[in-house]
């Protein structure tokens, strides 16, 4: 399984931006679909966005148009850009990697938005 080590969450005011970071451990970084997921409190854990190998993405209805998910296969990093946020994004954020049936999550960070 490839390691997933999540960085860039903190503490934002309503309406910035933060980027999230996601860097994976292996040689066959780019061969995997990247997804970022999040778990609010008391919250099941839920998706948001994932770009394949290809680099074709789909995002889920909240973070559409607000959230974008990018990647550089030469720094094994996916990327999570997050605009406009809201008091209601204010979760762990989760980092996932998927090949076949290979699934790997990293150890998440806190992203809150709060004034």
């Amino acid at each position: 399984q490839v390691q997933l080590v999540e960085s860039g969450g903190g503490l934002v005011q309503p309406g910035g931006s933060l980027r999230l970071s996601c860097a994976a451990s292996g040689s066959i970084f780019s061969r995997y679909i990247m997804g970022w997921y999040r778990q609010g409190p008391g919250k099941q854990r839920e998706f948001l966005a994932r770009i394949t190998s290809g680099g074709n993405t789909n995002y889920a209805n909240s973070a559409e148009g607000r959230f974008t998910i990018s990647r550089d296969n030469a720094k094994n990093t996916v990327y999570l850009q997050m605009n406009s946020l809201k008091p209601e994004d204010t979760a762990v954020y989760y980092c996932n990697a998927q090949l076949g049936l290979d699934y790997s999550w990293g150890q998440g960070t806190q992203v809150t938005v709060s004034s």
